[in-house]
C-alpha cells in the first residue's frame, strides 16, 4: 500500500501568505505610571508623571498611540503620538490641589490597556494673611475681612473667626471676602484659614496673622445729619454730609458708592442714612466666549463689556478692562477683546472695568475645552457572509463625548449613533446583498460644530457561501484495476480559501486527506488495490459554510498480468494431468509384456 500524494495549488497560497505579512499584530503587555521625582514632594517641586508602556508588534511601521491621564476618574489630558518614547505630563511648582491618584491608559489598534494607580502627595501650603477695612468701628457698624491664599490653586473655601468663636455666615464659604458684624464693644481678634478640597481628604492651612478690631460704644446724643446732594445721584459723586451733635456742627465729605451704608463719623452718632443711587456709572461686565464650544487649542475671542454706561458723568473718560488670570496665551486685541488658544484642561477667566476709581468686576466665565475627534476606523465583527447580517464597527480614539458616528453607503446616508462613553465604538448591522467588497461603506465622526471626521472605506472582502461541490474520478470507474493512480478531483463554487476533505463511506470520520486552496478545484490521487474499493465523497468548507459531493463508486478490478496468468496456469496443470496420465499408461503396458503368465508365453511359444 503506498503513502498517498497530494496535488494542490501552491501558486494560489503566495498571495494569501503575502497579504499576512503585511499585517501587524499588536499585544500591549504592560502600561506603568511613575512620579518623578517622587511620589511625595514638597511644595513648589516640578512634579511630571511618566507613562511608560511595553508593547510587542509583528510589524516594523511605527503605530499610533493614543495616551490617555486620568486624576481619579476624570480624564485631564489626551495625546496622540507614533513615537514609542514615554510620554511626559508635567505638573510645574506642585500645589496640594494636584493631590490624588493618576492613572495612565493607552490604545494601540483599538487594543486598550491601563496602569495601576499612582498616588501624588505635595506638602506645605501658604500661610493666609487676613486684612480688614477698617481697624477701629463704632458698635453696630460691618466690617469687611479677606482672607488671602496667596499662590494657591484649586476649589477653596474660607472660615472667619472672631477671637475663638466663628464669624456667623463666615464658617467654610466659598468667597474669601466676608462683611459682618462684630458682636459687642471692646477688642476683636480676628483670624482665618482655608480649606483646598481634594479627594479623599481636603487640606486644612495654619492659623492667619491676627489682625486687631476694636469696637467702640456708641454716646446717647441728640444728633441731626444732612446730606446733599440726595437727588440725580450717580456711583462716585462726591457728597457733603453735616453731622451734628448738640449744640455742635463738624463737617465732613466722603466718596460713596452703590448702596453704601454711611455713619456720621468719630462715632458720635447712631442713626443711619442708606444712600441708594438712582443711576450706575457703568453696570457689572459680563464676559463671553465667542465660541459656543471649545476645543483644545482652538483659537477663542473673550469679550468683556458694561452694557449700561453713564456717557455724561464719565466726561469723555473710557472704561478700561482687564482681564484675570492674564497669561500669555491671551493677545489683548481692544479694549476689552482678548484672542488666543484655548487651554487642554478646564480653565476660569474674569475680567474688570474700571473708571474714576470703580472698579467692577464680572462673573467667573469657566470654559471647558472638548478634545476633537481623531480620524475614525471602521471595520467589521467577524466575516462578512453573503446574505448574512454583520456588525459594522466605527470608532475615533480620541474625542470628548457625546460622539455622533454617521454610517454612509455610496455617499447616502445610511444609520446614525451616538455614543456618551470614552473609547467606545458605534455599531451598525446591515444586510449584505452584494458581492465583491465592502468598499461602499465608509463613517464619520463629530462631536461639535465643526466638519465631522472622516474614516477610510471599509476593504473587507464579501464571503460567497459554498453553494455546489462535485467528485469526478480520473481514469473512468469501469477502467480501475490494481496498481494504476486514481486522481479524485474535487470542483466546487465559493469564495476562498476553501478548505476540502476527503472521504470514504466505510469511514466518514476520519478524512483521507485535507488541504486548502484558493482555486475551484483540487485534487487526491493514490494508487489502487482491493482495499481501495468503496464510495468515496469530498467535502469543501469556507468561512461561510461547508458543501458535501455526489458519491462516487470505486470499484479495483485485477490486475492485468493476474488475468493473464488464471488461463496459463489452467492450461499448464490441464498438460501437466495429461503428461502423468499418459506416463502412467506406458509404464503399466510395459509391464504387461515383461511379466506374462506362463500359460501364455507357451501358447506364444506353440504358435
Amino acid at each position: 500500500h503506498q503513502e498517498p500524494r497530494r496535488s494542490s495549488d501552491r501558486m494560489g497560497l503566495l498571495p494569501l501568505i503575502t497579504s499576512t505579512l503585511l499585517f501587524s499584530s499588536v499585544k500591549i503587555t504592560k502600561v506603568d505610571l511613575s512620579i518623578e521625582p517622587s511620589a511625595d514632594v514638597e511644595r513648589n517641586t516640578d512634579v511630571a508623571l511618566r507613562c511608560k508602556a511595553e508593547v510587542l508588534t509583528s510589524g516594523t511601521e511605527a503605530l499610533n498611540r493614543v495616551y490617555t491621564v486620568y486624576k481619579g476618574d476624570s480624564v485631564i489630558y489626551n495625546k496622540t503620538t507614533s513615537s514609542s518614547e514615554d510620554l511626559l505630563y508635567r505638573l510645574p511648582q506642585a500645589r496640594v490641589s494636584n493631590n490624588g491618584k493618576y492613572k495612565c491608559a493607552i490604545t494601540i489598534m483599538g487594543k486598550a490597556k491601563t496602569s495601576e494607580a499612582a498616588t501624588l502627595t505635595v506638602t506645605g501650603m501658604s500661610t493666609p494673611v487676613l486684612r480688614i477695612n477698617k481697624a477701629n468701628i463704632t458698635e453696630g457698624e460691618s466690617v469687611t475681612a479677606t482672607c488671602l491664599a496667596q499662590g494657591e490653586t484649586g476649589s477653596l473655601l474660607f472660615s472667619f473667626h472672631d477671637n475663638s468663636k466663628e464669624v456667623e455666615n463666615g464658617v467654610w464659604v466659598t468667597s474669601s471676602r466676608l462683611t459682618f458684624v462684630p458682636k459687642g464693644v471692646g477688642n476683636h481678634n480676628i483670624h482665618c484659614s482655608y480649606l483646598v478640597l481634594n479627594m479623599p481628604y481636603p487640606s486644612k492651612s495654619q492659623q492667619s496673622n491676627t489682625v486687631t478690631l476694636t469696637v467702640e460704644g456708641t454716646l446717647d446724643l441728640f444728633i441731626v445729619l444732612k446730606i446733599s446732594p440726595q437727588d440725580n445721584v450717580y456711583e462716585g459723586d462726591t457728597l457733603n454730609i453735616t453731622c451734628s451733635v448738640s449744640n455742635s456742627t463738624k463737617d465732613y465729605f466722603t466718596s460713596l458708592r452703590p448702596f453704601h451704608i454711611s455713619r456720621c463719623f468719630q462715632r458720635l452718632c447712631d442713626k443711619l442714612f442708606v444712600l441708594n443711587p438712582s443711576t450706575e456709572l457703568f453696570s457689572v461686565p459680563t464676559l463671553r466666549v465667542s465660541a459656543v464650544e471649545v476645543f483644545q487649542e482652538d483659537e477663542i475671542s473673550l469679550t468683556c463689556r458694561s452694557e449700561k454706561l453713564s456717557y455724561g458723568r464719565l466726561e469723555g473718560e473710557s472704561l478700561i478692562y482687564s482681564l484675570e488670570p492674564f497669561d500669555y496665551q491671551m493677545v489683548r486685541k481692544g479694549n476689552g477683546v482678548f484672542v488666543g488658544k484655548a487651554k487642554t484642561i478646564d480653565f476660569n477667566y474674569t475680567c474688570t472695568a474700571a473708571a474714576k476709581g470703580i472698579k467692577k468686576k464680572s462673573n467667573v466665565l469657566t470654559i471647558h475645552p472638548k478634545v476633537p475627534v481623531s480620524t475614525p476606523k471602521i471595520w467589521v465583527s467577524g466575516s462578512a457572509i453573503l446574505g448574512k447580517r454583520v456588525e459594522i464597527f466605527c470608532l475615533s480614539d480620541t474625542g470628548t463625548p457625546p460622539i455622533t458616528y454617521t454610517l454612509w453607503k455610496a455617499s447616502k446616508q445610511n444609520q446614525i449613533a451616538v455614543v456618551h462613553e470614552f473609547n467606545k465604538a458605534a455599531n451598525f448591522t446591515v444586510v449584505i446583498n452584494e458581492t465583491g467588497r465592502l468598499n461602499h461603506y465608509l463613517c464619520t465622526a463629530s462631536n461639535g460644530d465643526r466638519t465631522p471626521e472622516l474614516s477610510d472605506k471599509l476593504q473587507t472582502a464579501v464571503i460567497e457561501p459554498m453553494t455546489i461541490a462535485s467528485l469526478m474520478v480520473v481514469p473512468d470507474v469501469g477502467d480501475i484495476s490494481e496498481g494504476h493512480s486514481v486522481i479524485l478531483i474535487c470542483s466546487f463554487l465559493g469564495t476562498p480559501p476553501v478548505t476540502v476533505k476527503w472521504f470514504r463511506d466505510s469511514d466518514d470520520l476520519n478524512p483521507l486527506d485535507t488541504t486548502t486552496t484558493n482555486s475551484n478545484n483540487t485534487n487526491y490521487e493514490f494508487v489502487a488495490n482491493k482495499e481501495h474499493t468503496d464510495s468515496y465523497y469530498c467535502r469543501a468548507e469556507n468561512r461561510a459554510n461547508s458543501v458535501k459531493s455526489n458519491k462516487i463508486n470505486v470499484v479495483v478490478g485485477m490486475a492485468m498480468w493476474k488475468k493473464l496468468l488464471i488461463p496459463g496456469t489452467i492450461i499448464l496443470v490441464v498438460f501437466s494431468l495429461v503428461m502423468v496420465g499418459f506416463i502412467l499408461f506406458t509404464r503399466s503396458r510395459r509391464g504387461r509384456d515383461i511379466y506374462s503368465p506362463p500359460d501364455t508365453q507357451a501358447a506364444y511359444i506353440f504358435k
